[in-house]
């Protein structure tokens, strides 16, 4: 099942055990997925591409 519900950067920290810099880092080389502004100065992620994302490097090992 897809979701398309939006998480919070300490919820893709929870997730994917990275840590706040790897994961900036990661958007900024294209390795992670972007972010969705939701508000002025929030973001978030979408659940299903943070899934995605996390079944890609499973498939690597």
């Amino acid at each position: 099942m897809v979701s398309d519900k939006l998480l919070r950067l300490p919820q893709v920290i929870e997730k994917t055990g990275l840590k706040r810099t790897q994961i900036y880092d990661y958007m900024k080389t294209g390795t992670f997925p972007g972010s969705v502004k939701i508000g002025l100065a929030s973001v978030a992620w979408l659940e299903s591409e943070i899934d995605a994302w996390i079944r890609e490097k499973s498939a690597l090992r």
